[in-house]
């Protein structure tokens, strides 16, 4: 019960640094106009342009090093 309030206050009326002193849930209600919906967002999505990066990150810069060459 007691993580359940913390993370009301947390999201909902604390304002965070990283938000520029909005909370999480003023941020999200801002984003929410633009992002798009599954389908507009399937519709829109391209394969082969799509960037897939390795989770190992020294293997990740190994492979970007490759590609400019």
């Amino acid at each position: 019960m007691r993580l359940e309030e913390w993370q009301f206050v947390y999201n909902r009326d604390r304002p965070h640094s990283s938000l520029k002193g909005k909370t999480p849930m003023e941020r999200y209600c801002e984003l929410i106009e633009q992002t798009p919906l599954n389908e507009e967002a399937f519709a829109a999505y391209d394969a082969d342009t799509e960037l897939v990066q390795e989770r190992n990150y020294k293997v990740e810069m190994q492979l970007r090093k490759l590609k400019r060459c």
